[in-house]
């Protein structure tokens, strides 16, 4: 039977496309599902599978959660910080560059290019490149408050700036890849539309307020929801830039995946890790869901 040309076409496809599905099954749908399984196990990360043990994972997680001191409450207040700290921050900064590049006409591309490197930065390298600009007296940051007479800061030596600190890397490394989608945004804006507000009257603020804002909704809802999870996964960062990579000084920087690692990988229980992330799982997913219902319709013009 010989197929006819848009029938290769669509079989090729379909081909390519089998590839990407694979690796999606094999690496992240399949480990994603098992994890559900582990969580009902009482499951040691070097004797593997033990017995069902039902929701005893998820109890222990809540009632870890009512402990002053715990581990897993100070795990998801940090993360909860992180969100609060760097979501605003990166949405703000990232459009108010994304507008001031859009007015630049020289050289336009290598400040494109310099605002995105950072994200395709490994976080590792990241983290020690600002693990040496924190550091006191001989950190370059130190040196740039020696010459402006401003008090040296601990930074990541601090429990009450540690958490700010990390949170300001994360922003700083992930800022480019939102200003080039805020960027694509804005020239997907009709020039006609400002034209139009001009020539009612209107100019500065108001044209941003009435022209820009609205018609980057979409924009700002994918942006946020992006931004809410990479925050929520947090977790290379943290690692490598707090002391010994435990999340301190005294918990004030570890993070709920950073806990799920140092249940499964120091402690061997994998079964509580395998919890962690299904409740961090269903945590995303609410707080998705909610920013999609409310982001879309406060924006809505």
């Amino acid at each position: 039977m010989r197929l006819t040309l848009r029938q290769r076409q669509v079989l090729w496809a379909y081909a390519f496309l089998s590839v990407a599905l694979v690796f999606f099954v094999i690496i992240r749908w399949y480990p994603a599902l098992l994890s559900f399984n582990i969580a009902m196990r009482d499951w040691n990360t070097f004797k593997g599978s033990g017995p069902w043990v039902g929701l005893e994972n998820y109890a222990a997680i809540w009632d870890d959660m009512w402990k002053p001191r715990s581990d897993v409450r100070a795990a998801f207040t940090n993360t909860l910080g992180y969100v609060l700290y760097g979501v605003p921050a990166q949405m703000v900064l990232a459009l108010a560059v994304a507008l001031l590049l859009d007015r630049i006409r020289v050289l336009s591309t290598l400040f494109r290019v310099a605002y995105f490197a950072p994200y395709v930065t490994s976080a590792v390298a990241v983290a020690f490149v600002w693990n040496w600009l924190y550091l006191p007296q001989t950190g370059l940051l130190a040196q740039v408050f020696d010459i402006l007479r401003i008090p040296e800061q601990p930074f990541t030596k601090s429990p009450d700036q540690a958490l700010a600190s990390i949170a300001a890397v994360a922003v700083w490394q992930t800022l480019g890849y939102s200003v080039i989608i805020y960027l694509a945004g804005i020239k997907q804006i009709p020039a006609t539309y400002y034209e139009a507000a001009r020539i009612d009257g209107a100019a500065g603020v108001r044209l941003f307020r009435h022209i820009t804002l609205p018609l980057l909704n979409p924009v700002i809802v994918y942006l946020t929801v992006l931004s809410t999870i990479s925050f929520l996964r947090l977790f290379a960062l943290v690692q490598n830039m707090s002391p010994q990579g435990t999340g301190g000084p005294l918990k004030s920087t570890t993070t709920v995946v950073l806990e799920v690692y140092r249940k499964g990988f120091s402690s061997y229980d994998m079964g509580y890790a395998a919890a962690l992330t299904v409740v961090l799982f269903f945590v995303i997913l609410l707080i998705t869901v909610i920013q999609l219902r409310f982001l879309t319709r406060r924006f809505e013009y």
